[in-house]
């Protein structure tokens, strides 16, 4: 059997003996990120859990074994091989998100990256394989049904070409569950997430002063990240397959949530709203894209029955709750 796998920069080994020789394992990449450390956090309650990640993942559980690499490296098929026989499921969440990376980075590490894991998973037959997307792959758009199911066409790279090789992957991944029946492929896509998380709509609603597109108040939907990691532990069963749209506790205006957030809206004319977000994308002056605008522009609503229907799951937080946890300022994950 291989030695422990070592850090790529500190050459130190970084397995853990306090996985069991027969112990079930599952494996999480992007383990260091902010919802990855929460999921492993979660799961090592019931499996040894191995996490993947480039990142380090500090004050990790003590029976936690992290490899620091990089998905795309051959090194990362060690993992597999290691625990081969005793892998029950892959959760992959090791997704580059980082809009300020190149087009470049963003496909070699997000499809080249799960490609790998895919091939690695045939390879080593892992029963299982979660992968979690995100409801911005339907994007937002002005003919929208009120509410989309899943087998909606992705439309979220038209307007936001940053976001193109994460519908690349979820295409990837749903071609994968229909040409390999034996094992089990489960697609998450959550409404946007919040809560001690870095995204979009995260960075957008921590604003003292919220811009609004003057006429535009869309429904919105939001998801604690903590019942997106509930939801990705039920679509771990034996059996369960498909494609998901998770949905928080319910939809709300957007003007709603500023209000109760206690947020200054500056509403600003859509046609000078462009090229300011545009300006000051450039200048480093906001994390929030400009292609994010059709979000607070135009509906993305999805349907969640069939997530209620075969995973049984259903928001545990409440609205209210959901909405100031999108300001929460908990711990950041290191930027990839």
């Amino acid at each position: 059997m291989a030695g422990p796998e070592q850090d790529e920069r500190s050459g130190q080994p970084n397995g853990t003996p306090g996985i069991g020789p027969d112990e079930p394992v599952v494996i999480v990449t992007g383990a260091a990120g902010n919802l990855g450390r929460r999921l492993t956090r979660r799961l090592h309650r019931d499996y040894g859990v191995v996490g993947i990640d480039r990142r380090p993942f500090p004050n990790r559980p003590k029976d936690v074994a992290l490899e620091q690499i990089d998905i795309r490296r051959n090194r990362a098929e060690n993992v597999f091989r290691r625990y081969a026989g005793r892998i029950k499921a892959v959760f992959h969440t090791g997704i580059l998100h980082d809009m300020r990376k190149p087009a470049s980075e963003h496909y070699s590490f997000n499809l080249v990256g799960t490609t790998q894991v895919l091939n690695f998973c045939v390879r080593y037959k892992v029963p299982k394989f979660v992968f979690l997307s995100s409801a911005n792959v339907y994007g937002p758009h002005p003919h929208n049904a009120q509410f989309l199911t899943e087998d909606a066409p992705l439309r979220g790279s038209e307007g936001f070409p940053m976001i193109r090789d994460l519908v690349a992957v979820d295409h990837a991944v749903s071609s994968f569950l229909w040409k390999r029946p034996e094992i089990d492929t489960v697609i998450l896509r959550p409404v946007h997430i919040v809560g001690a998380v870095k995204n979009a709509p995260s960075n957008y609603l921590r604003l003292r002063y919220v811009p609004t597109l003057l006429g535009f108040d869309p429904m919105v939907q939001i998801i604690h990240v903590e019942d997106v990691v509930e939801a990705m532990v039920l679509s771990a069963r034996p059996g369960v397959r498909g494609i998901f749209n998770l949905t928080g506790p319910g939809e709300v205006p957007l003007s709603a949530i500023l209000k109760e957030l206690g947020k200054v809206r500056v509403p600003v004319p859509h046609p000078l709203a462009k090229p300011l977000l545009r300006f000051l994308w450039n200048s480093r002056l906001t994390t929030f894209p400009e292609p994010e605008l059709d979000h607070i522009r135009f509906i993305c609503m999805v349907d969640g029955a069939r997530a209620r229907e075969v995973l049984g799951f259903e928001a545990k937080r409440s609205l209210r709750d959901t909405i100031h946890a999108a300001v929460e300022a908990g711990p950041l994950a290191v930027p990839r």
